[in-house]
């Protein structure tokens, strides 16, 4: 009935304080504290009542629906739950404060009430009240203590302690035994704060009288109820031993290295009795002590040697202190203390921590601080002291500070161009024996700055471009590199429009002393800024523009921008866009049908009839002509040279040819594809050199009639003056030979015919010709050669007055052209008049 009024008044007093606490919290919320404070005792069953947390806020139960209340805890395992229709803080299971805080007191749980719409976040915190729930607990639950009769009243005997794993009041708090009129027990506490079990002898033993001794150790703790363990004492009192085992040194020291392998014996300690049979007899063993010890050392009872069970590690344990027992046959206890002093060997690496890393790096920058790091190495001595190093070729260096700070700065400008990037090697060395070593790699980026000007592949860029070529024709590209990067590496092209030059063709009509004109670059061609790209604007024409010549410039992004510059020549190129035109004979039919060729009758093979001359406006192969005869009334009577134009007979003539020829003569490029020009040649076969000038078969009616009765008068009157006339062209040409013996072959130009001038070539002389004319040379064009000369002769007549006639060469013959003119001198041409 006392225990269960004692549990009563206990649990009164518990929810006194918790009603206490709750007043205290939600006074403290009602100040406005953000942080709220709850309490529980521990083992509470799950859906215990913490608190009401809409009171709590202020909050009618239905906000905390609509609100989304909600409880968090830190962690995976949530111990709270909130039940929105109450409003009521749960336990979402029973709490251990020995599992959740273990001896660490106070024991809080921190959570958050989380509130939605609008989002608000509620810090609270309960702490877990520790309940008496744990019973003092004895690790032997039997101690067996012999104790000899001779034993002084006062000596004490240290007994096994107990343990409770409640915090505070609710720990374990003294020690009890059995009443009895030999023993007490005086509660001790350690430097650690735990209570350890004194038995004390307060009269003397008498073995006859009472051998043995069973006493009830009880330990209790502070709580309400308190809770206790016991554990059983056996006393056995022995017969009188007066010698106890001593040892031979009160102190053990030994000194062993943290790679000692399990199982080597560290240390063997020795004690003797003086007394003899079983009271000498000793064993040995450890004196209640730390657990530690326990795991770490094994002592042999018989031998005295200390083994080692485990690993050790300077760096988490540097020492080690245990007290032994020599045990006789008498019970007698000597104590001797052994002292194990760790020995530090060099296990541990050297560490190396970056606390500061600058990167990129202004490759033209000075001295400049890179990395800042620290090394640390967990052994001691000479095996904690650290040495580092980088590599000599790195353009860096590294610098001591204070303790084990480095600090790694470079060592002069950097050069990105050269090398972006540098990975540096950090060796950490330690001078232990053996040594350890550790590396570290710090990239370093080499950031770029705008030292490098742009530049061109080429110098000069040469771009052949066909004429005529269609507008925004893409002409070419120029291309320029930059060493640098980013934007100090893009480049923008750009046209020098006022620094160039241009090349035009040879201006035959452009008066002498004037200034060549310039050409407008901007107006030719365009530019792609970013690509470098060219294209044409306009169509180009070779016969106007040969080449021109510009600049262009390169500049990159950088600030301020950095420049390079190349010249641009652009070669155009001749297309085939002219025909051939025909110089000689006219093209007018009036004219060439009132001026035929004449060809005597007589005439042999090779015999120079005429000379076609044609030009071209295109260039090189372009306007190399070549010439064809396409038609003739007697095929195979005349023929064209191809490559001079000269129409020569290619057979004798003979009778029966019929008397008027009209030749097609077609005039042809070497062009691609090949233009072409014809031209009609009309020739006159006639009978030595009496037979007149007969007109051509298509004439008009009315002068054809004319043109017969002038036949049958020139007929007569040839006959009649033959005889004066032979002698007279025989006088003419011994005064042409001697007077005029430089005067070269000429064209006859006139405003009624032109006719050429060749070899056995007869010329109508009109009535108002006065004479041969000035010599004009129609050189430097097409294909006509600089050895053929032509007479310029006016007639005002129908072409029915006195002719002029030239005597036949006869060694030329018709043979094929070599390309070169027949004759280049013209020496062989003789005029007679």
């Amino acid at each position: 009935m006392a225990e269960k009024a004692m549990k009563s008044r206990g649990e009164h007093s518990l929810r006194q304080r918790q009603v206490l606490l709750l007043f205290v919290f939600m006074g403290g919320f009602l100040a406005g504290s953000e942080s709220r404070r709850y309490s529980v005792a521990e083992e509470k069953d799950k859906g215990f009542v913490i608190a009401n947390v809409a009171k709590d806020l202020g909050l009618r139960v239905e906000e905390l629906a609509s609100r989304g209340a909600q409880v968090v805890s830190k962690g995976s395992k949530q111990y709270f739950q909130l039940n929105q229709q109450t409003g009521d803080l749960l336990l979402a299971e029973k709490l251990d404060r020995e599992e959740l805080c273990g001896p660490t007191e106070p024991c809080t749980l921190h959570f958050q009430i989380l509130l939605q719409n609008p989002l608000q976040f509620l810090t609270s915190e309960l702490q877990v009240i520790d309940v008496n729930d744990h019973c003092p607990v004895f690790f032997e639950e039997e101690m067996r203590l012999t104790i000899l009769e001779s034993t002084l009243p006062g000596t004490k005997f240290q007994l096994g302690s107990a343990e409770d794993l409640d915090v505070g009041l609710n720990s374990l708090q003294n020690y009890t035994i059995d009443p009895n009129s030999h023993f007490h027990v005086l509660t001790s506490s350690r430097r650690d704060g735990r209570k350890f079990p004194e038995l004390v002898l307060d009269n003397a033993l008498d073995r006859e009288q009472q051998p043995e001794m069973k006493l009830q150790l009880t330990a209790l703790d502070g709580g309400y109820p308190a809770r206790s363990g016991t554990a059983r004492i056996h006393i056995v009192v022995l017969d009188v031993n007066d010698n106890a085992p001593a040892f031979a040194r009160p102190v053990y020291e030994v000194q062993i290295p943290e790679s000692s392998p399990v199982g080597s014996v560290i240390v063997t300690i020795s004690a003797s009795d003086l007394d003899a049979g079983s009271f000498g007899a000793i064993s040995y063993r450890f004196s209640p002590g730390s657990e530690d010890v326990l795991r770490t050392f094994q002592l042999d009872s018989v031998t005295g040697d200390v083994r080692l069970v485990r690993d050790l590690d300077f760096e988490a344990v540097r020492g080690y202190e245990m007290d032994v027992e020599a045990k006789d046959g008498g019970g007698l206890v000597g104590k001797s203390t052994v002292l194990v002093q760790v020995v530090d060997v060099n296990d541990n690496t050297p560490e190396l921590t970056v606390s500061s890393l600058n990167s990129p790096i202004p490759e033209n920058s000075g001295e400049t601080v890179v990395a800042i790091f620290s090394i640390t190495d967990l052994d001691s001595g000479n095996n904690g002291k650290v040495v580092c190093s980088i590599p000599n070729e790195l353009p860096f260096k590294l610098k001591p500070t204070v303790q084990n700070f480095y600090t790694l700065v470079t060592d002069g400008p950097l050069d990105r161009e050269a090398r972006a990037q540098y990975t540096i090697t950090i060796t950490v060395s330690d001078l232990g024996t053996p040594r350890l070593q550790s590396q570290h790699n710090v990239t370093v980026h080499v950031s770029d700055v705008n030292d490098n000007a742009p530049t061109f592949s080429q110098a000069l860029y040469t771009l052949f471009v066909l004429e005529n070529n269609s507008p925004a024709l893409h002409i070419g590209s120029v291309s320029a590199s930059d060493r640098d990067a980013g934007a100090n590496a893009q480049i923008t092209y750009s046209l020098l429009t006022q620094d160039h030059t241009t090349q035009q063709p040879q201006p035959q009509e452009q008066p002498q002393g004037q200034a060549r004109p310039q050409v407008d670059v901007g107006a030719l061609v365009a530019l792609d800024a970013a690509s470098g790209q060219l294209f044409a604007l306009r169509a180009l024409d070779y016969e106007t523009l040969r080449a021109f010549e510009f600049g262009v410039r390169a500049s990159d992004g950088g600030s301020p921008a950095l420049s390079g510059e190349a010249r641009v020549r652009v070669v155009l190129r001749d297309a085939n866009d002219h025909a051939p035109r025909v110089l000689y004979p006219p093209r007018n039919g009036s004219a060439a049908g009132a001026c035929p060729e004449l060809v005597p009758r007589g005439a042999e093979a090779g015999y120079l009839v005429s000379k076609v001359v044609a030009v071209d406006g295109d260039s090189g192969r372009n306007a190399w002509l070549s010439y064809e005869l396409l038609q003739a009334t007697e095929p195979g009577l005349f023929g064209v040279w191809a490559h001079s134009g000269e129409v020569r007979t290619a057979r004798p003539v003979s009778e029966r040819d019929a008397p008027q020829q009209r030749l097609l003569v077609q005039v042809r490029d070497h062009g691609e594809p090949p233009l072409s020009a014809s031209v009609a040649l009309h020739v006159l076969l006639v009978d030595g050199f009496s037979q007149p000038y007969l007109p051509r078969p298509d004439a008009p009616a009315g002068k054809a009639g004319l043109a017969e009765a002038l036949t049958v008068s020139l007929v007569v009157a040839l006959a009649a003056v033959s005889s004066l006339f032979l002698a007279s062209v025989l006088a003419l040409v011994a005064a042409r030979l001697c007077g005029r013996g430089g005067a070269e072959g000429a064209v006859a130009v006139g405003s009624g015919c032109g006719v050429s001038v060749g070899e056995g070539h007869l010329f109508p002389a009109g009535a108002g010709c006065g004479g041969v004319g000035p010599l004009v040379d129609v050189g430097g064009a097409g294909t006509l050669s600089h050895s053929y000369q032509y007479e310029v002769c006016v007639s005002g007549g129908t072409g029915t007055g006195e002719f002029k006639f030239m005597k036949p060469n006869l060694p030329n013959l018709f043979v094929q052209d070599n390309g070169q003119n027949e004759n280049p001198n013209g020496s062989n041409n003789s005029v007679f008049n």
